[in-house]
């Protein structure tokens, strides 16, 4: 895949369809590339982000197995007594 350069882009416009259409349309596809990227930018996950879901995932494994834990000791206590 071959790149082109907003001037390169500028430039073979203003030969086809003139310098004010060529700046125009150079503009507008700019801006939505800069658009297109800070929302992109915005949905990758930075390694603080990774860290707190991994803190948040290792504390819900603990209270979940803690439940667990006093759940079977609960079936046994309550089936020990018959």
């Amino acid at each position: 895949m071959s790149s082109v350069s907003i001037t390169k882009f500028y430039n073979l416009l203003a030969l086809k369809v003139g310098k004010e259409t060529a700046e125009n349309l150079t503009s507008y596809v700019e801006e939505k590339i800069n658009e297109e990227f800070n929302n992109k930018q915005q949905v990758f996950a930075t390694k603080e982000d990774l860290a707190n879901s991994k803190t948040d995932i290792i504390k819900w494994m603990f209270v979940f197995w803690i439940g667990q834990i006093c759940a079977t000791f609960g079936f046994i206590l309550l089936f020990s007594k018959k």
